[in-house]
């Protein structure tokens, strides 16, 4: 394997969340329901990322390395190249501003805490869990 593609990955698994992360994909405006529901019982982790961005890329790799937290959070991954769609509706239902990548932590229905570029962290995610 290439120096570059131990630090960016190779084509083969850029685009795709492979990790020890339990993504939920977010496809759906409709499923922003569901993630509001459920962080009224557990919180709810949304990680928007565009493949077409080595910064995300970078911050996904690391937030997933970092990882720990399955057992205390649902988490879904967001496409916001082929969602667009669902990352506007996220930026209006949840009042964020629209970045990427984005990491957006929702508790009772309300975004709680989101970060974006190098101040993902699920270090410090897990301080706000």
């Amino acid at each position: 394997m290439s120096f570059f593609n131990s630090i960016f990955g190779n084509s083969e698994n850029t685009d795709s969340p492979k990790s020890n992360v339990n993504w939920t994909e977010l496809t759906n405006i409709l499923q922003l329901q569901e993630v509001e529901a459920i962080s009224n019982e557990k919180p709810v982790v949304i990680f928007k990322h565009s493949t077409r961005c080595s910064i995300s890329r970078m911050a996904l790799k690391q937030f997933e390395r970092e990882f720990d937290l399955n057992h205390a959070v649902d988490a879904y991954f967001l496409d916001l190249i082929a969602h667009r769609d669902v990352s506007n509706e996220i930026a209006r239902k949840f009042n964020v501003y629209h970045e990427s990548p984005q990491l957006i932590l929702i508790k009772n229905g309300k975004a709680v805490y989101d970060v974006s570029h190098s101040d993902i962290d699920a270090v410090s995610l897990k301080a706000k869990i």
